[in-house]
């Protein structure tokens, strides 16, 4: 048993914090452009001026404070890091817990609207034997979770940290289910801890990630070809973020952290490539959810603390050995607006694949554009897990 300094949370911006952020939208300096097709060189400047408008006029951030405190929230102290995580006991008469992670630029706001789904699937037109009991954490550096002061924070790291979140909270077995930051840890945590984890979903499988390939294995496929051909394709067109977070993070923190219109820009535009979207971000999420998950950055300062993770990724990769799996069993989604993702050969070659699905809709953030049909997957994927689950163990 682990025990844990756990304390209740809630959030209040401070006044002073708001009437700053007003004063700096309202001065924002405005970059030129030139004629060319919308989003080609980013986020268009009519656009961001619209956007910046309704952040001012509009948008109610205290509405969606109260929304985020409505949820039972807590932080707990492990090692040298305070993680700030949701904790939303399930309904149902044997909830799985599971530890859902979230990604950048997203949040545990990327969350909010599936916990309820997962939790209380009755309530929701779904059978009450399906409930999940909810753990939501914020990455360190992300949110309300401390930001790390040294390096080596890695997902394998993060990973443990669950592991011990769990362990405080009386979980002896979990599921785990994560897309982009959420995937690699999730994928993490299965790896260093298999005798825990009742099943590992994932939404998305990173660009990045490369099994181990044995001279004993089959050699790569057509499709597994056609896969790394996109994947390269992609990376030239798209992959300059990585490149400077991965290498230079500090450098691109002094804007983001000093100009909110410049952070918000810095997200939407990720919000607009990597969504189920055709011309602009709304037509997947709304601005009030973008702004929501851009205000939890700037009121936390951690716009640089975020983007360390992809340093620390860098410099501590996922890497396999020859002939090794993640051995709990595994489910991949897929979405048509995804990044590009694998062939199910691709991933059978480091995971246990025992659910392949794809959704119809949605894209990169799947749990905050199409929560309704990852959280039935999420539940078709480990119903004939759950006699594996594991109640809450009394103290």
């Amino acid at each position: 048993m682990v025990h844990l300094e756990i304390e209740r949370f809630r959030f209040e911006a401070q006044p002073q914090a708001l009437d700053d952020l007003q004063q700096r939208l309202r001065r924002t300096l405005w970059p030129d452009e030139v004629s060319a097709e919308p989003w080609r060189y980013g986020p268009p400047v009519a656009y961001m001026k619209r956007f910046v408008d309704y952040w001012l006029d509009e948008y109610e951030w205290r509405t969606h404070e109260a929304r985020l405190n409505s949820f039972p929230q807590f932080v707990a102290r492990i090692d040298e890091h305070r993680i700030h995580f949701i904790h939303q006991v399930g309904t149902g008469p044997a909830p799985v817990p599971l530890v859902l992670t979230h990604g950048w630029p997203g949040s545990v706001v990327e969350m909010l609207k599936i916990i309820p789904l997962l939790t209380d699937p009755g309530a929701h037109g779904g059978d009450p034997a399906d409930s999940f009991t909810v753990i939501a954490p914020s990455i360190p550096g992300y949110g309300f979770s401390s930001r790390p002061s040294h390096r080596g924070t890695n997902v394998f790291v993060v990973a443990d940290l669950w592991a011990k979140l769990m362990a405080g909270l009386n979980y002896s077995r979990f599921g785990v289910q994560g897309g982009d930051w959420g995937s690699w840890i999730s994928a993490a945590t299965a790896l260093r801890h298999p005798e825990r984890i009742i099943g590992l979903h994932l939404n998305y499988l990173s660009t990045r990630f490369r099994p181990a390939i044995s001279p004993g294995d089959p050699p790569l496929s057509a499709a597994e070809e056609d896969y790394l051909a996109r994947v390269a394709k992609w990376a030239d067109a798209e992959g300059a973020y990585i490149a400077i977070q991965g290498t230079k993070p500090l450098t691109l923190s002094y804007a983001l952290t000093d100009s909110p219109t410049g952070l918000a820009a810095w997200h939407v535009e990720k919000f607009r490539s990597w969504s189920d979207c055709r011309l602009e971000p709304d037509e997947a999420l709304t601005k009030d959810e973008m702004i929501t998950d851009i205000m939890l950055y700037w009121l936390t300062g951690t716009a640089h603390s975020a983007l360390r993770f992809y340093s620390e990724s860098r410099e501590h990769p996922f890497h396999l050995a020859a002939g090794q799996k993640i051995a709990p069993p595994c489910g991949i989604v897929h979405l048509p607006r995804e990044l590009p993702m694998p062939p199910r050969s691709w991933a059978e070659r480091a995971f246990n694949v025992v659910h392949w699905s794809n959704l119809p809709r949605g894209g990169h953030f799947a749990a905050w554009e199409q929560p309704e049909l990852l959280a039935e997957d999420i539940r078709t994927f480990f119903r004939p897990l759950r006699a594996q689950g594991s109640s809450r163990e009394e103290t």
